[in-house]
């Protein structure tokens, strides 16, 4: 009986813990819009049909849609970020703020006058589309140089997280005060801890190219598509290589909440682990000056990693939801067919 009671509370505090985390984002951007002056909310909100919901990118830009950190007050802010971290996980937001934080030191490195604005840490926009309900489809985006994320809930729930973009330039900071910060070290160090423990049989699996692409295949484009996967899959994979393998992967999929990251996850596995693959392009050594590319694609994932401008010390990287991005036309047909 004991036992059984005690399963039961167990069960109650989940719910009740996946409830709270669900409702945090909705609470979150109803309050971050509350704070807003009526001129201020007006450039935040969008229609979520609206076809601004599609663009995003991830280079320095002047004509983004939204309302930049720049033109909010301290409260705003604040709430800002709390809505950020009702969609990243610690560890993600930490490197969201980290990239956000490397504007200085390429402002520092470019030797860019003081009034110079265009590297600033103030221009991340932040995008609402629809209304935020605890009932209704609605979504919202932060977006600007290095890092763009979109996020879709449906019935207080959220279904999507991708695009999702995390840059880093430099990669590797090798002079000033902030010497030694590597913001995506895990990312590049898995992969290559990956690469270096396969045989030569599988190696020619895995490399497709000697040079490595100056950039992610899918760039920014609204329908991410690698039509012909190449690589090592995961079921010619050792265990121990299938170990490191699921930890890089976990690294990009808990850039997310423990909650939805679960939940993508769960689809991945569903379509099966042995679908995966692992594909690398250019040098085999780590650091400045080997420029060098990888990806993991599945049926229902794509994730990019490019490391080749600022030879090869500026990281580009990004991860796709085939089934949902941008919330999945499954998502936009139920909206339209209910408004």
């Amino acid at each position: 009986m004991r036992i059984k009671l005690l399963l039961l509370l167990c069960t109650v505090m989940l719910i009740t813990g996946v409830c709270a985390a669900q409702n945090n984002m909705y609470q979150a951007a109803a309050n971050f819009l509350q704070l807003l002056t009526d001129a201020q909310r007006n450039k935040t909100m969008y229609p979520f049909d609206s076809s601004e919901r599609y663009t995003w990118h991830f280079v320095p830009k002047d004509d983004r849609k939204g309302l930049s950190i720049n033109e909010m007050n301290g409260l705003q802010k604040q709430a800002a970020i709390d809505l950020m971290k009702t969609a990243f996980s610690t560890e993600g937001y930490a490197k969201a703020n980290a990239i956000m934080g490397l504007e200085k030191v390429l402002k520092q490195i470019e030797n860019r006058a003081a009034n110079d604005n265009y590297r600033d840490t103030g221009k991340y926009f932040f995008t609402i589309f629809g209304q935020p309900s605890a009932t209704d489809i609605w979504g919202w985006r932060i977006d600007g140089h290095h890092l763009s994320f979109s996020f879709c809930s449906a019935s207080n729930r959220l279904v999507s997280g991708t695009p999702g973009f995390f840059g880093a330039n430099p990669a590797l900071v090798l002079n000033g005060p902030e010497k030694g910060t590597e913001i995506l070290k895990e990312e590049t160090a898995l992969a290559l801890t990956l690469l270096q423990s396969l045989n030569s049989s599988q190696l020619q699996q895995t490399i497709i190219d000697s040079i490595a692409p100056g950039d992610i295949l899918t760039y920014n484009n609204r329908v991410a598509m690698i039509a012909h996967p190449q690589g090592l899959s995961y079921a010619n994979m050792s265990k121990e290589q299938q170990k490191i393998f699921m930890q890089l992967l976990s690294v990009y999929i808990h850039r997310y909440t423990h909650l939805f990251a679960a939940s993508m996850m769960k689809d991945i596995e569903k379509a099966g682990l042995n679908q995966l693959q692992f594909a690398w392009a250019g040098s085999k050594e780590n650091g400045p000056g080997h420029p060098k590319y990888y990806r993991i694609q599945g049926p229902t994932i794509l994730i990019e990693y490019d490391n080749t401008q600022n030879n090869g010390n500026h990281i580009h990287s990004v991860i796709r939801d085939l089934k949902n991005d941008f919330g999945g036309d499954q998502l936009m047909a139920h909206y339209k067919s209910s408004h």
